[in-house]
């Protein structure tokens, strides 16, 4: 058990007087044995609002103030921190900045970065319950819905005491809009550890070279690797059959086939986001005549999220398997819009339980190799051991506290040792969202 608390960093926001203040008052009525849960909601005003509520606790629910001047200063350094493009940057000059020159590579710089997003992001009535109820050994599940101005903070990172992180305090994962979540249209697909799993695995984009804009992201992947052995231990389980990786025939009807009885979807490759979140695009291997209504990019159709949700042009809405991982650049920005209608809501929508995503760009291990300090071959198996972990989450029953360990093994790693290979540049991107079932009344 910890022994410090999260209130050592310094807070910027106060409370506002609510039935309960004490940290304490949480354990109130919480029954033995089950996992404590709140939701917990950041809210873009002239200021940021952050509320929460606990599923025992339903009654009485928290809400706090934090001034906009606190906050934006704030999230600019975490945006300075990351991989993403800032306005007016391209692609490669992001990764530049982020890579050679940034606070996420940085023990020193992360710790002090972590630290201010406690400040603003953490009210002290919040932070006292979570420790109450780490003192009391009960873990809990925090189900968190950001703003878009505070869609890229990484809850896991936040910092605790000393060496310690969210992740080391509570499992985290994304919160969709009820009105999604609770769509009386929605039916969540099954899931079995026998299911079919969709692979779709660094495919081939027409009109793409390899090296180019949308080009490999796994570059070669050795026989005996540890991603190669964890996609052959799919077995007959895999679909498509035949080759795993660099596919060229796999574009948006040779997936809508591979999902029909598969219980999982596994996509490696490239997202691009839009101006809406409706237009976030994953890139198979489409051609321009493939049906639908993204615009086509020279030799290639994109599927976007409009797509994958409502069909359209000839093109049936696809189904979801019940747990979906995209592994690819940007590929859960919901939450960046104010419609957060992007893919992992469209994956919700189709019957996705589970959809683990993004929260920023993915450098490559070429990548990172080329542009981080004193890493050289060192950054070897970085992405791909995050796909290893990705995969093995969701064959568990509980795919959020499965990547959640993971994501603490590498947090440990990280602060014991400031190696960048251990970096929160590829960990801290990943979230999952959940939406279980609606309830029928």
């Amino acid at each position: 058990m910890v022994s410090g608390n999260w209130r050592d960093i310094p807070q910027l926001g106060a409370p506002m007087p609510m039935t309960r203040t004490d940290g304490d008052a949480v354990l109130t009525d919480l029954p033995p044995g089950v996992r404590p849960t709140a939701r917990l909601r950041y809210i873009d005003a002239d200021d940021l609002l952050v509320s929460w509520v606990w599923e025992h606790q339903r009654s009485s629910p928290r809400m706090t103030i934090v001034p906009r001047a606190h906050v934006a200063p704030v999230m600019d350094e975490l945006a300075q921190a990351l991989p993403s493009p800032l306005p007016g940057e391209s692609g490669l000059q992001a990764l530049q900045r982020a890579l050679t020159d940034g606070a996420l590579l940085d023990p020193e710089r992360e710790q002090a970065l972590a630290a201010l997003l406690t400040s603003v992001l953490v009210p002290q009535w919040l932070g006292s319950e979570l420790n109450a109820l780490e003192q009391a050994g009960r873990r809990p599940h925090l189900r968190i819905q950001l703003s878009p101005s505070t869609a890229q903070v990484p809850w896991e990172l936040i910092s605790t005491a000393g060496d310690e992180r969210g992740i080391d305090m509570a499992d985290v994962s994304v919160l969709l809009p009820a009105t999604l979540r609770n769509d009386a249209s929605r039916a969540v697909s099954p899931w079995s550890a026998s299911s079919a799993v969709a692979a779709v695995l660094d495919p081939v984009v027409p009109g793409f070279s390899s090296t180019g804009e949308l080009g490999s992201v796994l570059g070669p992947v050795s026989a005996g690797s540890p991603l190669e052995r964890a996609i052959a231990d799919l077995g007959p389980r895999r679909v498509p059959f035949g080759e795993a990786f660099r596919r060229a025939d796999i574009g948006r009807l040779a997936l809508a086939d591979a999902v029909v009885d598969a219980g999982r979807l596994l996509y490696v490759g490239h997202v691009t986001a839009s101006t809406h979140a409706l237009d976030a695009r994953l890139h198979l291997s489409d051609g321009a005549d493939a049906p639908g209504t993204t615009p086509i990019i020279g030799a290639h159709r994109p599927y976007s999220a409009a797509e994958i949700a409502l069909g359209g042009a000839g093109l049936a809405p696809l189904r979801a398997p019940n747990r979906v991982a995209l592994i690819a650049c940007d590929s859960g920005t919901d939450l960046r819009f104010a419609e957060p209608t992007g893919l992992v809501a469209a994956f919700l929508h189709r019957g996705a339980e589970y959809v683990t995503a993004t929260r920023w760009t993915l450098p490559t291990e070429a990548g990172l190799r080329r542009l981080v300090p004193g890493l050289g071959d060192h950054a070897e198996g970085m992405l791909t051991e995050a796909i290893v972990a990705v995969n093995a989450a969701h064959e568990q029953d509980d795919p959020i506290s499965a990547l959640g360990a993971w994501q603490r093994e590498r947090r440990e790693l990280w602060t014991s040792t400031g190696d960048p290979r251990h970096s929160p540049i590829i960990w801290a991107a990943f979230a999952t969202a959940w939406a279980p079932a609606p309830a029928r009344l």
